[in-house]
């Protein structure tokens, strides 16, 4: 039979009240260390210094936004993590008609208190039905001719349909994202968290992923193309996403 008293007992043995005074006050001498050291765990949150919904759509030339996309399914919103957010359907108008690369779905989502990285490309489009046909990393060399250069690391992946469908199963979707963490670029998840982990002295972190998606047809792309596609839609985006709406690190 269970005896409650005896059990009781056990945790009022001197030993084990001891061990209990020891974790304690070491636990507590650690939290004084790491304040005196400046580690700061908890973090503020940092806002946008302008919504990205603000963003100046005339500034984007010669982009044209064909759309804006909202995410109205609450499940897939909460596990986004974010209401910061613009999925916008692009068109460059400098580009073909019949052009593979002429529209482009760009989604930007910022984190003002970022406790984890949430879905990447690779979790959210298999995750919608779609399988990944390809995967590697690649550096981006932007450059508006102005006053704004930067090399971006990213990863490029190409999805197609899972379904039978003859037309639908020669889809090939290119897709390019990477993580803007803290002042710096990253061109993964696991990047973007060492960035976020490293930074322990100040108050505050943020991250923001960009992602791009080309060419929901059937017709042939090759990487090639959709980095230099990339790269020139970039090369207007981040300059404007840097100077007014992430904030200054």
């Amino acid at each position: 039979m269970w005896n409650t008293r005896d059990d009781i007992r056990v945790y009022l043995q001197p030993a084990f009240l001891i061990c209990v005074l020891v974790l304690a006050g070491a636990g507590a001498g650690m939290s004084v260390t790491m304040k005196k050291l400046g580690i700061i765990f908890e973090k503020e949150p940092l806002p946008l210094k302008k919504s990205l919904e603000l963003l100046d759509e005339r500034s984007l030339a010669p982009y044209k936004v064909v759309s804006k996309q909202k995410i109205a399914n609450t499940d897939r919103l909460k596990a986004l993590g974010t209401e910061d957010y613009i999925q916008w359907d692009l068109e460059d108008t400098e580009q073909a008609t019949n052009s593979s690369v002429r529209r482009c779905l760009l989604f930007v989502t910022y984190y003002e208190l970022p406790d984890r990285v949430p879905h990447v490309p690779e979790e959210c489009w298999t995750g919608s039905g779609y399988q990944r046909l390809g995967r590697e990393s690649v550096t981006l060399e932007i450059d508006n001719n102005v006053d704004f250069k930067a090399k971006v690391p990213a990863k490029y992946l190409v999805f197609g349909s899972k379904t039978t469908n003859l037309w639908q199963s020669s889809v090939r979707i290119p897709i390019l994202y990477f993580f803007k963490v803290n002042g710096q670029y990253a061109g993964s998840r696991e990047e973007a968290r060492i960035a976020l982990n490293r930074n322990i002295f100040r108050k505050s972190s943020y991250f923001s992923k960009v992602e791009l998606a080309f060419n929901q047809t059937c017709v042939a792309l090759g990487k090639e193309e959709v980095v230099v596609a990339t790269e020139k839609l970039l090369a207007v985006i981040l300059p404007i996403l840097e100077a007014e709406h992430w904030p200054d690190w």
